[in-house]
């Protein structure tokens, strides 16, 4: 497979990332789909068994966010930017500090937005907690789960 094809479905899978962050746009469908492409073009053991991890994964993800309560943030006030936010934080986190680093980015940014916008230590975390209540698990363990799928896509292709 050609370095250009792996960059275009690198870049799919990072527009899934960021589509997991936007209300309505299908991000681990997205994620999936190009991990699908990636094991169709390359056929080999590998690249099934990756595709057969991210299914059951990104299943078990959808699983666990219906046990989580439903997305309210509208009503908790927080506007979409410090959802984005801390979702690209989390994203930079994940590859700065594989795994660990997607939850501190994703709250360090959150928090780090609503501070800016609300101009006070207490009420910026006052507000990450407040997201986290009303959807934000559901946010963190849908990216989460995409950024395995992705970092472990990623490792298979650079180390093969």
């Amino acid at each position: 497979m050609g370095v250009w094809q792996l960059l275009v479905m690198g870049l799919v899978m990072l527009l899934g990332l960021l589509g997991v962050l936007v209300p309505g746009v299908p991000g681990q469908a997205i994620v999936w789909a190009a991990v699908a492409w990636w094991a169709l073009t390359e056929a080999t053991g590998t690249a099934w068994a990756v595709l057969a991890g991210a299914t059951g994964l990104l299943l078990l993800a959808q699983a666990v966010k219906l046990m989580l309560p439903p997305r309210r943030l509208k009503a908790a006030g927080v506007p979409r930017r410090s959802l984005l936010a801390g979702g690209l934080a989390a994203i930079a986190g994940f590859f700065l500090l594989p795994v660990v680093g997607a939850v501190v980015g994703f709250l360090g940014g959150l928090y780090g937005a609503e501070r800016i916008r609300l101009g006070s230590h207490g009420a910026g975390w006052s507000s990450a907690r407040t997201v986290l209540r009303s959807g934000g698990y559901s946010v963190l363990v849908e990216l989460l789960a995409c950024l395995t799928v992705v970092g472990v896509w990623a490792g298979v292709v650079i180390w093969a």
